[in-house]
């Protein structure tokens, strides 16, 4: 296989006649609450026994659920799905779940911790090459074996402690989270100059975009992307402003590196045929 195809994802998921233990572990502990989504829910079984159990629950899966939800969440469960991912599938699906969580929602996500080498292995069942990879997440663990390890996530600007005065290190409670990763995060911009105004942002305090690393550089480009198409099906528009300052005599007031994405509309402003070369004209 291509090393660059992962097509096989889906051989991985497993028929069962009990729930998960996951979603048991946390049915136990009552962590499981609202509307739920289980994302990556191969067969279904999960969301089956939690219909059974009373909750409002939908499963989503590329393979075998592919209509993807529309609707916010209150709980989504995201389980063994990562370590069969590549990094960058791996950040897509952290980007959705964080799109699709409330704001005020938990995300559990279970990954496998009896895997000691990447790489495709031959699938015992299905005898075709299927990726698996060790993953671990900055989230907050809730449980830990040799086998697996549980973790619980909640939007970044409702969890983070830091002791900073920077507004990017320690974002706002009330600000609209639109997605997030690892390493970044992206919010609707508090003083917008024009509706849909948003922010992109590493979560370390760097002040210069070019001194940040280059796995951090990619990251703030993937969330991009991902945010500018929920931008562009909003507000309806391909068109965009995107850029970032740096430095005070480019117009940097804050010493975090952040990437502001505009969504521009007709009418917007008298020349914009000027594009960003009007930014020194006298």
């Amino acid at each position: 296989m291509n090393e660059h195809q992962n097509s096989n994802s889906h051989l991985t998921a497993k028929e069962r006649s009990t729930p998960s233990l996951p979603v048991r572990m946390l049915l136990e502990r009552k962590l499981i609450q609202g509307k739920v989504l289980d994302f990556g829910c191969g067969f279904g079984k999960d969301v089956n026994h939690l219909l059974i159990k009373g909750f409002d629950a939908k499963g989503f899966d590329p393979y075998y659920y592919p209509e993807f939800p529309t609707e916010k969440f209150d709980t989504i469960l995201c389980f063994y799905v990562l370590n069969v991912l590549f990094p960058e599938e791996q950040n897509r699906v952290l980007m959705q779940i964080s799109q699709l969580l409330k704001p005020s929602g938990k995300a559990y996500f279970a990954v496998r911790r009896d895997i000691s080498k990447d790489g495709f292995r031959t699938h015992q069942v299905h005898g075709k090459p299927t990726y698996q990879c060790y993953v671990k997440l900055p989230y907050k663990s809730i449980f830990l074996n040799e086998n697996t390890e549980f973790y619980e996530y909640q939007h970044w600007n409702k969890v983070v402690e830091a002791d900073s005065k920077c507004p990017f290190c320690k974002p706002n409670p009330a600000l609209h989270l639109l997605a997030e990763t690892p390493l970044s995060y992206a919010v609707l911009d508090g003083y917008p100059v024009a509706k849909g105004h948003a922010l992109i942002v590493p979560k370390r305090h760097v002040a210069n975009y070019f001194e940040l690393t280059f796995d951090e550089q990619k990251d703030l480009v993937q969330l991009s992307t991902f945010v500018q198409q929920m931008l562009k099906s909003q507000y309806h528009t391909n068109d965009f402003t995107f850029g970032m300052n740096i430095g005070k005599n480019a117009g940097q007031r804050i010493d975090h590196a952040t990437i502001h994405l505009i969504p521009r509309f007709k009418g917007d402003c008298a020349n914009p045929k000027g594009g960003v070369r009007n930014i020194l004209n006298k």
